[in-house]
C-alpha cells in the first residue's frame, strides 16, 4: 500500500543500551554460582545478542522482540540477586533490563514506516513500553512456531494451485459471496450451566456440521481434525424479559472460558451495560484446539485458515439464528485482533446487525503470514513457489477487504493503535476505506493496551448504544 514520506533511521544508538545490559548481566552472572548462572544467561544473552543485531542489522523486525522479552524477562530474574548479592546489584539488574525494554520499543517503533492516513505516533516512554510488550509477545509466539518439512511445503504449493484454479473456475474469486452456503438453523444446542470465579455462565455446544466443498483441496486434512467439528460458546444472560446480545470474537490463540469471559469484561458489558453476551469459540482454538489453541488457524497453510474462516462464518451465522429465536430485540458484534477480522466478515452476511465494532482487525492473513513468519519458512515458500500474491488470491473468498459490508454505514465501528506491531495499522486503514471510511478511533498505543484508552471505551460504549443494545437504567439504550 503507499505510505507517506518517511525515512526510519539507519543506525539506532539506544541498541547500545541492551548490549551494555547484556554485558552487565553476564559479568554478575559469575557470582550466582551455577543455578543463578543459568537463569543470567537468558537475559544477558538475549539482550547482548539482540542489542548487537539493532546495531548491526537495522530494519529487521525480529530483532528488537528479542529485545524486548529479554528485558521483560529480566525484571523477575534479577529479583533474586537481592539474596544473593544483594539489593544493589538487584536493581542495577532491574533497571537495566527496564531501560532496555524500553529502548527495544523505541526502536521498534522508530524503523516502522509511516502508513497513510494514520495518525503519528506521540513519542513518550509509555508508548515505548507498550510497543515492548508487543514485542516480547511476538517473540514468543515466534519461538512456539513449528518448523515445517519440504514436503509440507510442497502439499502446500499444491494445494494452492488447485485451489486458484478450482476457485476460478467455479466464479468464487470474481464473486467470493458464493463460496459460503446457508447453514442450517441451530434449533437445540447442549446447554450446560457452569461457574467460574463465582460468576454462573452457560456451556453452549452443538455439532458445527461444516465442511469444505466436495474436491476441495485440504478437505480431507480439515475433517480429520475431530474437536473443531463440535461448536463451543460462552454465554451469560440475564434473567428475565429477553434483553439485547452482543455476540464478542476473541483473538489468535484464546478461546478458553477463562480468557475469553476476562478479555470481554462482564462486569461492564454484561452487567453495567446490560446486555446478554455470547462468546463463540472459533475453530482450532481452546476446546476446538487440535493441539494448541490457534495453531493451524493462521499457521502457514492457506487453506486451513479459508476453511477455519468460512467454519467461523458459519457457526456463528447459527448462533446468530439461535440467539434471535431466543428473543433477542437487536444483536451486535464486537471483534478483537483476530475477532476483529471475524466481525468484519460478520458484517458482509448480516444486514440486521444493530453495530459491527471491529476492533484492532486483522484484515489481511497474507499480509500478516509474510510479516510474521520467520524468515526460513518464507524461504522454503517462495522455493516452492508459493508467493505472496497466489497466496492473497485463494484467501479472496473469505477477506473482509474483498467482500461488501451488508450492514449500513452508521452501524461500522473502527478501532486501531498507531503503534500496533502484531496489527499494523495498515489492516485498520484498509478496513477503514473499504468500508466507506465510517466512524475509527485511533489511540496512542500498540495492540493489547486499548483498554487504557478512555477515548476507545466512550466509542464502544456509544456503539452499543447507537444501536439500543445496552440496558442501563432498565431502557435499552438508555442514559
Amino acid at each position: 500500500m503507499p505510505q507517506s514520506v518517511h525515512h526510519p533511521p539507519r543506525f539506532h544508538p539506544e541498541a547500545a543500551i541492551p548490549v551494555a545490559a547484556g554485558l552487565t548481566w553476564l559479568w554478575c552472572a559469575a557470582s550466582f554460582g551455577i543455578v543463578g548462572f543459568l537463569f543470567s544467561v537468558i537475559p544477558g544473552c538475549l539482550l547482548l545478542a539482540s542489542g548487537v543485531g539493532m546495531l548491526l542489522w537495522t530494519g529487521d523486525l525480529r530483532i528488537p522482540q528479542f529485545a524486548a522479552a529479554g528485558g521483560l524477562l529480566g525484571v523477575p530474574l534479577a529479583l533474586p540477586a537481592t539474596f544473593v548479592t544483594g539489593p544493589g546489584t538487584a536493581a542495577l539488574l532491574v533497571a537495566a533490563s527496564i531501560v532496555s525494554f524500553l529502548a527495544a520499543g523505541r526502536i521498534s517503533l522508530r524503523q516502522e514506516p509511516h502508513h497513510r492516513d494514520v495518525p503519528e505516533p506521540d513519542e513518550s516512554l509509555g508508548l515505548y513500553a507498550q510497543v515492548a510488550v508487543d514485542d516480547a509477545l511476538l517473540a514468543s509466539m515466534q519461538i512456539r512456531l513449528d518448523v515445517r518439512t519440504g514436503d509440507e511445503w510442497t502439499q502446500i504449493s499444491r494445494e494452492v494451485m488447485e485451489a486458484a484454479e478450482m476457485f476460478e473456475e467455479r466464479g468464487w474469486l470474481e464473486k467470493p459471496i458464493d463460496y459460503h452456503r446457508t447453514p442450517p438453523v441451530l434449533e437445540s444446542p447442549r446447554i450446560e450451566r457452569k461457574r467460574m470465579r463465582g460468576r454462573v455462565y452457560e456451556h453452549l455446544t452443538f455439532d458445527s456440521a461444516y465442511e469444505p466443498w466436495d474436491g476441495e483441496p485440504g478437505r480431507e486434512r480439515w475433517l480429520s481434525f475431530g474437536p473443531t467439528r463440535t461448536a463451543h460458546a460462552w454465554v451469560l444472560r440475564h434473567p428475565g424479559p429477553p434483553r439485547p446480545w452482543l455476540v464478542g470474537l476473541h483473538g489468535y490463540q484464546m478461546g478458553s472460558a477463562a480468557i475469553d469471559l476476562l478479555a470481554f469484561e462482564p462486569g461492564y458489558l454484561h452487567e453495567r451495560l446490560g446486555m446478554n453476551l455470547i462468546l463463540p469459540v472459533l475453530p482450532l482454538h481452546g476446546p476446538r484446539a487440535v493441539r494448541r489453541s490457534g495453531d493451524r488457524f493462521l499457521g502457514g497453510d492457506p487453506l486451513d485458515s479459508i476453511h477455519a474462516e468460512a467454519q467461523a462464518m458459519w457457526d456463528v451465522r447459527r448462533i446468530l439464528d439461535w440467539v434471535r429465536a431466543e428473543g433477542a430485540p437487536a444483536v451486535g458484534a464486537l471483534g478483537y485482533s483476530l475477532g476483529g477480522y471475524q466481525a468484519s466478515l460478520l458484517a458482509c452476511f448480516d444486514e440486521e446487525l444493530a453495530c459491527v465494532i471491529a476492533g484492532i482487525p486483522l484484515t489481511d492473513i497474507s499480509r500478516a503470514v509474510w510479516r510474521h513468519a520467520p524468515m526460513l519458512h518464507l524461504l522454503h515458500a517462495e522455493r516452492e513457489g508459493i508467493v505472496r500474491d497466489h497466496v492473497a488470491e485463494i484467501l479472496r473468498v473469505v477477506s473482509p477487504l474483498v467482500l461488501e459490508p451488508r450492514i449500513p454505514h452508521e452501524r461500522r465501528y473502527i478501532f486501531g493503535g498507531v503503534a500496533d506491531q502484531l496489527v499494523t495499522p495498515d489492516h485498520v486503514r484498509d478496513l477503514w476505506e473499504h468500508w466507506d471510511r465510517p466512524r475509527i478511533e485511533w489511540y496512542q498505543g500498540a495492540h493489547i493496551t486499548f483498554r487504557s484508552h478512555a477515548h476507545v471505551r466512550k466509542m464502544v460504549r456509544e456503539a452499543l448504544r447507537a444501536g439500543a443494545l445496552t440496558v442501563e437504567g432498565g431502557v435499552a439504550g438508555g442514559a
